[in-house]
């Protein structure tokens, strides 16, 4: 050991001596290069999936907040219309509700359904522009989930626990496979304009994963993304010294294994690059007229949704890994929460999503770009057969309560098989009863179009290895 730490003294003398002293600038420049190659880890470099031939790079996320009716959009219930005033036979068993009264009556349908495509899917006269897009979905019937409130089933729904502190699956996708695109981030949110949900940031977050993969959250309306152009006066090569001579200072007092900071450090080097090569990403003046009119930007009351959709296809073709479209924000009937009122609330919201979704499809799937990306479409639940109506108050008629029992959701793109139904409810829509799958299944399954295992994607946490699914999920094998 000695004679080790003579001949490394030894050699660092020799090379401050050498050379009038240059040998000791090679060593400082030497020490400082290993400094910065340890302050710069990087663990959001693009990794190959676990299973080769992935179908799926990417994930779009259609989240319809508040929970939209399968029976009123995906799931006709004649017997539910039939049996419409009525109270709910109990050959159908129980549920638990919010405000579902004991003496609560059977809620018909007032939607008119129809078949659409090569595979007759049947889909109700809210949607007539996605209705021509089934051959391409894989509709599934038979969704439930754990919690009936909607701060609980939105997380469920992302994170697959029903308390927040847990990643979202964008947090989980992104740390078992890594972003394709360093100019753009790897996982992005863009909210609804009316505001923030039940369940607010936690339900998009990375919880215990490092904070390299933590969302994006853009902002709503016209400008997703404030200060991306440079400031007045200041040149690229003056803001690339400057963002150098942070990058220096960092790299002076980064500590080996802190993530924290070496994510603060990876979010500025990425601030830059989105300055300096991203721009054009959120700039949608280069799409053509058609395009543009193809998702309603410019009309109303497609434009705010329309512009999200256009943006989700743009990121998808820059290389954003996961990217969640909100629609509907804030409390009560500014999502699909339609307790007082499910036609005139989902009337209103499909009216803002019917158009720019299917417009979604079409465009990904005419520039390539839908086998290689998976859309899914859904909510934390679904809506009840019984009128809502709170215990000591009145009747609401037209409204249905949450219902976490039973309800559809739909994928595309990725390698799904379109064209699919899977499962389904009973005769009124109140449970799944065939081919039931759980949200831990909708998540097993898009790890799996993305080529990863729910086991080979986990992460140790106070001593134990957590995965997005908690226990096993199975694949929907009917669609992959």
């Amino acid at each position: 050991m000695l004679r080790y730490v003579r001949l490394t003294q030894n050699r660092r003398v020799f090379l401050r001596d050498s050379f009038c002293g240059i040998g000791a600038v090679a060593l400082a420049a030497l020490s400082q290069q290993s400094r910065t190659a340890a302050a710069a880890p990087d663990p959001l470099t693009a990794r190959p999936p676990v299973r080769v031939h992935a179908p799926a790079k990417s994930v779009i996320f259609l989240f319809m907040a508040g929970g939209p009716s399968h029976i009123d959009t995906f799931d006709p219930k004649p017997l539910l219309n039939q049996l419409h005033g009525q109270p709910r036979p109990a050959s159908f068993g129980e549920a638990i509700y919010q405000n579902v009264r004991p003496d609560a009556r059977l809620l018909g349908s007032t939607r008119r359904f129809r078949r659409h495509g090569a595979s007759g899917t049947e889909v109700s006269d809210l949607f007539p522009r996605l209705a021509g897009l089934v051959d391409e979905m894989a509709v599934i019937r038979s969704c439930h989930g754990d919690k009936v409130v909607h701060s609980a089933a939105q997380y469920e729904l992302f994170s697959g626990r029903v308390a927040p502190g847990f990643p979202s699956m964008g947090s989980w996708f992104l740390y078992g496979l890594g972003a394709e695109s360093r100019s753009v981030p790897g996982y992005i949110v863009l909210p609804d304009p009316d505001g923030a949900l039940e369940a607010g940031q936690p339900m998009y977050a990375n919880g215990f994963l490092p904070a390299f993969y933590q969302p994006t959250m853009l902002r709503p309306g016209a400008t997703p993304v404030l200060n991306l152009g440079l400031p007045d006066g200041v040149t690229l090569a003056e803001r690339r010294r400057t963002v150098e001579l942070i990058r220096q200072l960092n790299a002076e007092t980064y500590r080996e294994g802190d993530d924290e900071f070496a994510a603060r450090m990876n979010a500025q080097e990425l601030a830059f690059r989105m300055q300096t090569e991203a721009p054009a990403v959120f700039d949608l003046s280069g799409e053509t007229r058609e395009t543009l009119d193809l998702y309603g930007v410019g009309s109303e009351p497609t434009d705010d949704y329309g512009r999200r959709c256009l943006l989700a296809r743009r990121l998808v073709e820059a290389g954003v890994r996961f990217t969640v479209v909100v629609s509907g924000g804030g409390p009560g009937t500014l999502q699909w929460d339609a307790h007082s009122d499910v036609n005139e609330n989902h009337e209103r919201m499909a009216a803002q999503t019917d158009r720019p979704m299917a417009a979604l499809l079409t465009d990904l799937k005419r520039r390539g770009l839908l086998d290689e990306t998976l859309v899914l479409w859904g909510g934390e639940f679904g809506r009840s057969p019984e009128m809502e109506g709170r215990v000591g108050g009145p009747p609401m008629p037209q409204g249905r309560d949450h219902h976490n029992l039973g309800f559809t959701m739909w994928m595309a793109g990725g390698g799904i098989r379109g064209g699919q139904i899977v499962g389904a409810t009973d005769d009124i829509g109140l449970h799944a009863v065939t081919d039931r799958c759980h949200f831990r299944d909708i998540h097993t399954t898009i790890l799996h179009q993305l080529g990863l295992d729910q086991d080979d994607v986990s992460y140790l946490h106070q001593g134990r290895s957590e995965r997005l699914t908690l226990i096993h999920g199975r694949v929907i094998q009917q669609i992959v």
